[in-house]
């Protein structure tokens, strides 16, 4: 039997993942960052400017480029994909996910939101969240 840690080494093994500042750079080229932390985390911590924010529960429905469901964002398999939660966890088995739909670009940020933040990369503060 499988535990989290066997099945989060195995989501890892396809994902090149990046650093906070390699997501930051990236995001200033196009790519799409998805912040997939919950309201409450987010009210916490703030925001990533230009983030896109999706929930868990429906993110491979808003990103599968098949989906009638999915944002605009969604163009094709080739997009650049980079999933980012608290602290690097599970956006490793979210951004597996995406590319087990064929995201072959999909990847995630090493220490979620916590790194982002600790690296002094921008943020908007919580007071200024709707």
């Amino acid at each position: 039997m499988a535990t989290i840690d066997d099945m989060l080494e195995a989501a890892r093994r396809n994902l090149v993942r990046l650093t906070p500042e390699q997501a930051f750079v990236e995001q200033a080229e196009g790519a799409v960052v998805v912040d997939t932390r919950t309201l409450e985390q987010r009210r916490r911590g703030g925001d990533i400017p230009n983030a896109l924010v999706v929930d868990r529960t429906v993110l491979e429905w808003r990103l599968d480029p098949t989906s009638p469901n999915r944002i605009p964002q969604a163009v094709d398999h080739a997009v650049r994909v980079i999933v980012i939660c608290a602290e690097g966890y599970s956006s490793s088995l979210a951004a597996a996910s995406l590319q087990g739909l064929g995201l072959f670009n999909a990847t995630d940020v090493i220490g979620g939101f916590s790194a982002w933040h600790a690296a002094g990369l921008p943020v908007v503060p919580a007071e200024d969240l709707i």
